[in-house]
């Protein structure tokens, strides 16, 4: 018997074999897309723009074409397809990340958006390995917390290997994403060893399956008005995640100059450490619809959280270091509670067939839009851009839009539902 066999038959084991699996892979990945956001590129403009800003939005829109798409492959993906599609995705991302570096400025700008392209769906195929199980929820954090804490250790890493080796900022990118290319083969081998849910998680959870273009139909016909309203707050939390992280060197330099090299890392951590802790209580729910319940309350007490800490800042009660921290954990939880933990436990409870990616994928294409919508507002944005205050802005149209469709959408599943328990009760009488 093998070793991942041997570890498989404990519960326990396997629980952390896939953590460790799906967190290393998505690690690495980020080493193919983050470490270029570091570069100043300061001396190049093109169009009228920072070239800084036209390489985000290059490779944001290749992002979000990437969603696009993968709302048909990600949610048609079949188990037997899944390793020989990650290791591409990676593949063709790197090589556009080489091609960025020996091509000069401005020419190289398409292989950014080629880097991109592949890397959106990278997710989808990891977190087809975790959906459906018991542990679904606690699986997912090890996708999860990359979100949050991976960007800002990639800083600090690229900011070291720079000052230690002098590449340039059109190097560095593949350097770091080559530097973590032979852990990312490990991590996707152990993700190969992982079985499929057993009977039990299928029964609780309801069997995950690919979905057809006509079963992706009638799940939108039936539930399409609740899921935009979720995909309209979602929206709002990838904008404001993806601001926060593109603008992270330019807002710190606002907030406090003299900043360290290691605060990326450092908050960013401790965020991923709340974060991780909170999102590990939901497995405690065996019982689908009080964990429904319990991802919205939280989700509602975190929009609160980003009112309350934005105006304690702006009174001066709290430092910037707190309010980037308190502002973090506002928003990447209810992100991440969308991501990993509302649709798994949605799909359950309404007893929906089909897989969470179809769902997150749809979030995630008109979330990047509107990433998208705000880098262009601000390259043509006449007046002096203000890092801090947009995003400050930008969080509180969050927390208030948030707070309204959170409240619109709980409202409609739940009619939903009682209209369900109403025509099977007829049915059984019948």
């Amino acid at each position: 018997m093998s070793f991942a066999n041997r570890v498989f038959q404990n519960k326990t084991g396997a629980i952390i074999w896939m953590m460790v699996a799906a967190f290393g892979a998505y690690f690495c990945t980020y080493a193919f897309r983050k470490p270029f956001f570091t570069g100043k590129f300061e001396g190049y403009e093109l169009w009228g723009m920072s070239l800084k800003s036209v390489y985000i939005i290059m490779q944001v829109l290749g992002y979000m074409s990437s969603k696009f798409i993968g709302v048909k492959i990600i949610s048609e993906l079949k188990p037997n397809q899944r390793i020989r599609l990650v290791i591409s995705l990676i593949l063709t991302a790197g090589l556009a990340l080489l091609l960025f570096a020996l091509v000069p400025p401005p020419y190289n700008l398409p292989f950014l958006f080629l880097n991109g392209l592949p890397l959106g769906m990278v997710w989808g195929v990891l977190f087809s390995f975790l959906e459906g199980r018991r542990f679904t929820e606690l699986l997912g954090i090890g996708l999860s917390i990359n979100m949050i804490m991976t960007s800002g250790i990639l800083k600090s890493i690229y900011i070291f290997i720079q000052a230690q080796f002098g590449f340039t900022e059109f190097w560095m990118p593949i350097v770091v994403g080559a530097a973590f290319l032979p852990a990312f083969f490990v991590f996707v081998w152990m993700l190969s060893k992982i079985p499929p849910p057993d009977k039990e998680e299928q029964l609780l959870k309801v069997q995950r399956r690919p979905m057809d273009n006509f079963e992706k139909l009638k799940v939108l016909k039936t539930y399409g008005l609740g899921i935009f309203m979720i995909v309209i707050v979602y929206a709002f939390f990838t904008t404001l995640r993806d601001f926060r992280d593109n603008f992270a060197v330019e807002i710190w330099n606002q907030l406090d100059a003299g900043h360290s090299y290691l605060i990326f890392a450092k908050t960013e951590t401790f965020i991923a450490i709340i974060v991780m802790l909170i999102l590990g209580t939901i497995i405690f729910f065996r019982n689908n619809k009080l964990a429904y319940y319990y991802i919205t309350i939280l989700i509602v007490i975190s929009l609160l959280s980003i009112l309350l800490s934005n105006w304690l800042f702006r009174t001066n009660v709290i430092s910037p270091q707190t309010w980037m921290t308190t502002l973090g954990i506002g928003f990447y939880l209810p992100y991440l509670l969308i991501q990993i933990a509302y649709f798994e436990r949605l799909i359950a409870y309404l007893r929906i067939k089909g897989n969470a990616g179809f769902f997150v994928y749809m979030c995630d294409s008109i979330g990047y839009l509107g990433s998208v919508v705000l880098l262009f507002f601000k390259e043509f944005n006449t007046q002096q851009f203000n890092f801090s205050e947009i995003q400050l802005y930008l969080s509180e149209a969050t927390g208030y839009f948030g707070i309204l469709f959170l409240a619109l959408q709980f409202w409609f599943f739940e009619r939903k539902n009682n209209k369900q328990k109403q025509v099977k009760s007829i049915e059984t009488i019948g």
